[in-house]
């Protein structure tokens, strides 16, 4: 079933910015609608579901932003609020942030900025939706039992449940959590997890790849800065600790941060305090940590690349997440899942996968690991015009690369699945096709039409098939 747009209510008297703001927005997946009174905003969330609303602080008469935003909290928690002002001071900032506004922009509005936020802000409220949604569905959850299942990744593999374990342990708690793995593996998701089950989970969650920036402007971003403090400093910047005051901060490839920037950060973690850069003047802050990395911190300490004394800082629990293809168990669930979310998004017919084209997947090693299935997915439902995946649909440089042989992991196959024994050594495309024929039509003691069923195909293609493999 197609997943609702997320709901974007922009409010504004100037009904020429606001009919601008709806414009701007429509490139995003998402319904946005314009309203250019206060109390046209209050009727609207008071009787149906808003994700976002974006609201320019000062509207005429009846209400300003602040209003909209406490009255929108209170018919629901989960709807997230950016407001606009041309007159940003720092105590109606500070007042906005403390009465739970997601962020605010100061005009004229940068349009990728506003996207970007309103995105953002989007993807958390829909996913404290679902999330409410979900545990509705399964009546009061028993702590410490079920599945704790979080957006894109989950899993039955015994590395994946050993996981959620420990996830459903420090989520509650305050304590750092350092995830290690390989990229693509999906450690971002699972810092959102923990986020999304901790007290904090009304409150930020701020990302920031520790690679992506330079020694200064990363701790820029950290900290802020004042005005003047370095070249095109031209006024005063809240650095993502103070943003996510009261949340989580998401350290991302934190072994790529330059020790002086580690030592800055120590000196948060144990103080509480953050100094902007060209500023003496402390700001307290309550940020819980979270740490990720694809390398070998113990390594990078003896190499004096990295502090000890913030490893272990940052080591309150540590999380090892494994490669995709040491959980291969997990790949059809994952196939799935981003099939639904592929055709959503994208709008294609595409309902399920063939167990042909299921066969390969489980069989390929994945080294871009849950990015790269993700990606893969989403390329074939853009290219298949059937209502399932087919193995004419993989790309070709999944396809063709040199599959795992059986002996060494677990596959999938209609014949099989369930029964623990894999199918013999698989070579090739071809071969694999072959075999998913010969081993469905075996389960099915020759039943062409319930084989064609089975495999996602139709029966004049099994025929061809049957024929052009002498079967």
């Amino acid at each position: 079933m197609k997943e609702e747009k997320s709901i974007i209510l922009v409010v504004d008297d100037e009904r020429e910015h606001a009919d601008g703001i709806v414009e701007a927005l429509e490139k995003l997946p998402a319904k946005a609608i314009a309203v250019y009174s206060g109390k046209d905003a209050l009727q609207i969330v008071r009787d149906q579901r808003v994700d976002v609303i974006v609201t320019d602080l000062k509207l005429g008469a009846d209400f300003d932003g602040l209003t909209i935003l406490e009255e929108a909290k209170k018919a629901d928690s989960r709807t997230e609020v950016i407001l606009i002002t041309a007159y940003a001071t720092i105590d109606t900032c500070k007042e906005a942030l403390r009465r739970g506004a997601y962020d605010y922009l100061v005009k004229p509005i940068d349009i990728d900025q506003l996207r970007t936020l309103v995105n953002q802000a989007s993807r958390k409220a829909s996913a404290a939706y679902h999330r409410e949604t979900r545990d509705e569905r399964r009546g009061t959850r028993d702590e410490g039992k079920g599945d704790f299942q979080f957006e894109g990744v989950w899993g039955t593999s015994p590395a994946m449940k050993g996981i959620f374990e420990v996830l459903r342990r420090v989520a509650p708690t305050n304590i750092s959590v350092l995830i290690q793995g390989r990229s693509g593996t999906g450690k971002e998701l699972l810092a959102r997890a923990i986020h999304n089950n901790s007290p904090r989970r009304d409150k930020p969650f701020e990302p920031v790849n520790c690679a992506g920036l330079t020694e200064t402007l990363l701790e820029s971003e950290l900290f802020g800065h004042v005005k003047g403090a370095f070249t095109g400093a031209i006024s005063d910047r809240k650095g993502l600790f103070r943003i996510a005051d009261k949340g989580t901060l998401f350290l991302d490839e934190i072994g790529d941060m330059a020790l002086n920037c580690q030592a800055k950060l120590l000196r948060v973690i144990e103080d509480g305090q953050v100094f902007p850069v060209g500023s003496h003047k402390p700001v307290v802050v309550d940020v819980r940590i979270i740490c990720a990395t694809n390398q070998d911190l113990t390594k990078l300490i003896e190499e004096k690349r990295f502090r000890q004394d913030l490893y272990f800082r940052i080591k309150g629990v540590s999380i090892s997440v494994p490669a995709l293809r040491d959980r291969a168990e997990d790949i059809p669930a994952l196939a799935e899942f981003f099939l639904k979310e592929a055709a959503a998004e994208i709008g294609g017919k595409c309902t399920g996968i063939t167990d042909a084209a299921m066969t390969v997947l489980s069989n390929y090693d994945w080294p871009g690991n849950i990015r790269q299935l993700r990606n893969c997915i989403r390329t074939m439902v853009v290219m298949c015009d059937r209502d399932k995946l087919d193995v004419v649909d993989i790309p070709p440089e999944i396809a063709q690369r040199p599959q795992l042989t059986a002996g060494s992991r677990a596959t999938f196959s209609p014949a099989t699945c369930g029964q623990g024994s894999p199918p013999a050594q698989v070579r090739g495309l071809k071969e694999l096709e072959k075999q998913a024929i010969v081993e469905t039509l075996a389960k099915t003691a020759g039943n062409r039409e319930q084989a064609a069923k089975i495999l996602g195909i139709g029966e004049r293609t099994l025929y061809r098939k049957i024929k052009e493999y002498n079967l």
